[in-house]
């Protein structure tokens, strides 16, 4: 029998982007949610209206950051800090890692099963939107990566 890999599926998506856009709407912020899989890849994608453009691949990209790196990038701001152990690693992924708060991985069991990315607001409203829709996520035992500073993964 094959070995199955518990990763987020598109009905999974949808319902995180939808708890997503309703804390967005408590904003009254025009959100870009994006929601990955645990290899990076797009399952869904929310643009709102009147949301700027450039927030389009902010919000993918901060969910690829955070499915790749395992940890959400407001963890990955902080290491990434001149002083910081993981001093340049927003040049990783081919310039695609995003080193600022609003992407979060979805864990289950301590594995990432994929990650979500909100941009629009300040960085603590896209922390929130980004955690609003880990909320809707139904595997596991989720846990964001936040605070976490010691893991060497």
């Amino acid at each position: 029998m094959p070995n199955l890999v518990q990763t987020l599926t598109l009905a999974d998506a949808k319902a995180m982007v939808d708890a997503g856009e309703a804390h967005a709407a408590q904003l009254a912020i025009p959100y870009s949610i994006a929601v990955v899989d645990k290899g990076g890849h797009l399952l869904h994608f929310s643009r709102q209206e009147r949301c700027p453009t450039g927030c389009v691949e902010l919000a993918i990209n901060k969910a690829f950051t955070a499915a790749m790196f395992a940890k959400s990038t407001d963890v990955l701001a902080r290491l990434s800090q001149p002083s910081g152990e993981l001093y340049g690693i927003q040049q990783a992924l081919g310039g695609r890692a995003v080193v600022f708060g609003g992407g979060s991985p979805v864990l289950a069991e301590g594995v990432v099963k994929g990650a979500v990315g909100a941009s629009a607001g300040s960085v603590q409203q896209d922390i929130d939107v980004a955690m609003a829709s880990i909320s809707a996520s139904p595997i596991g035992d989720l846990v964001p990566a936040g605070p976490d500073l010691t893991s060497k993964e």
